[in-house]
């Protein structure tokens, strides 16, 4: 197919479809003359997945560069499957300072949880973590605890959905981990609505 009939079939715009091109997160076509290019299903489905990763996952086009590396590279271990996958997820940053105070750090030690010492996510805890402080949210060592555990058992049932195979680990944790995320989100707000009717603190919804 044309580019114009990728984009009609994608319902995504010539121009973005361009872009994506340049951005190297959709391979290119098959060169059919000097200005022409012939695109297959094979650029449907990367379209989508782009734009679920942009749309619903939220990520950056250099972000979601990082994620099909992951999920294209054949040299992936088992081993390696679950921390390739999850840093693909996190902006490059500086390893933490040796010796710098983390409560994430802390909380997960106190945990008993087995996390390397370099993971983004700590960091990324952390700024979290400090921003709930600086507005005056209240997450206290208890509090904390009782998230690490709801979402310790969140993982299990992720960690039990991942196949085998490198390569389909790999985009089961990428894609399962942006693409979910709004799902958890969604049922905690159901879930807190549900809390708050039962304890008296709203209305509860009008029957049929």
């Amino acid at each position: 197919m044309k580019i114009s009939e990728l984009a009609s079939a994608t319902d995504v715009g010539v121009p973005t479809l361009k872009y994506y091109l340049r951005e190297g997160v959709l391979h290119a076509g098959e060169v059919r003359s000097r200005t022409q290019a012939s695109y297959d299903d094979s650029h449907v489905e990367r379209v989508r997945l782009v734009r679920a990763l942009t749309g619903v996952g939220g990520l950056s086009i250099a972000a979601v560069r990082r994620v099909l590396e992951v999920i294209e590279d054949p040299g992936v271990g088992p081993t390696d499957v679950m921390a390739a996958a999850a840093a693909s997820l996190y902006e490059p940053e500086p390893a933490p300072a040796e010796g710098r105070n983390s409560a994430a750090r802390e909380l997960v030690d106190d945990l008993g949880w087995h996390i390397y010492p370099d993971d983004p996510a700590l960091t990324a805890l952390d700024e979290a973590w400090s921003a709930c402080s600086d507005a005056g949210i209240g997450l206290d060592a208890a509090r904390m605890r009782r998230y690490a555990t709801s979402m310790h058992d969140v993982a299990e049932t992720d960690v039990s959905s991942v196949p085998a195979d490198p390569a389909g680990a790999v985009r089961q944790v990428v894609l399962g981990t942006v693409l979910v995320d709004p799902v958890l989100l969604s049922l905690r707000r159901l879930a807190q609505q549900d809390v708050a009717v039962r304890a008296g603190a709203i209305s509860p919804p009008p029957t049929a």
